[in-house]
């Protein structure tokens, strides 16, 4: 393990305006906010020095607020989370005074997020100097989640590195007669090493970041390796109204929840 790199903070861009689900942030989940739940089960990781939200949102703003969660203003600037998450870094470092060697980007839309995700995903960089960004992927456990376009899709070589990112359904399957083949699914929890980071808040976005909206495309593109985290948690993101009750009936016999709820 690199033991230099102790300071791994958490950063959670959370924004209301979302164009597939508008104010998805605050649905109640079980009773507490979306990213309630979110910001509590990252902050369960012990591997993280703190955590913040990336707050776009006066009702975002006085939730954080009331659960008493670090939060730095999303001034909205730009483009992709990743862009943002650079932004954020820089203001905790200036308030702080203390530089940051690993910043750990979740999604405000995984409330079933596990803490030994986090842990998992930080991993690579902990002990590989050359790895600058690590992301989760996890199996794709039908068809209709092959196929759903809300999916960010990945196909990876044999060392498990990204070679694509799509929402497209990725390997195709229309001239596969095999049997089941690997399909793995993008999940939000992606660790950059500072420099990394920096460098890639000052690349412009790429044409397949723009076609797929997703922004690892990006690192791709520039020619930089993204390390892939097999992950078997089953654990599924709210990007609509339906994925929402499906999360919520899942996360009825949660055991992390009745941990952090009340």
């Amino acid at each position: 393990m690199l033991k230099n790199r102790k300071n791994i903070i958490g950063i959670i861009p959370v924004r209301m305006s979302s164009t597939r689900f508008p104010g998805k942030p605050m649905v109640p989940i079980l009773g507490m906010p979306m990213i309630g739940h979110v910001y509590n089960r990252v902050k369960m990781s012990p591997i993280l020095s703190d955590v913040y939200l990336a707050v776009s949102g006066k009702e975002i703003e006085d939730y954080a607020d009331s659960i008493g969660a670090k939060w730095i203003p999303d001034k909205k600037v730009h483009r992709g989370c990743s862009n943002a998450i650079a932004e954020a870094m820089l203001e905790i470092e200036s308030m702080t005074g203390e530089k940051i060697d690993i910043v750990v980007m979740v999604q405000g839309d995984e409330p079933m997020i596990m803490p030994e995700m986090i842990d998992m995903a930080v991993k690579p960089i902990l002990e590989d100097l050359s790895i600058e960004v690590v992301n989760l992927m996890a199996p794709i456990r039908s068809i209709a989640e092959h196929e759903d376009k809300n999916c960010p899709k990945v196909v990876v070589d044999r060392n498990n590195f990204a070679l694509y990112f799509s929402r497209e359904p990725i390997p195709s399957r229309k001239k596969w007669s095999g049997g089941d083949y690997p399909k793995f699914k993008q999940v939000c929890v992606i660790p950059f090493t500072r420099d990394f980071l920096l460098e890639f808040g000052q690349m412009q976005p790429t044409p397949l970041e723009e076609i797929e909206s997703i922004d690892m495309n990006r690192v791709l593109e520039y020619g930089h390796k993204v390390k892939m985290v097999h992950e078997d948690f089953e654990t599924y993101c709210v990007d609509t109204p339906e994925d929402l009750k499906r999360v919520e009936k899942l996360m009825s016999d949660d055991s992390l929840v009745k941990k952090y709820k009340n």
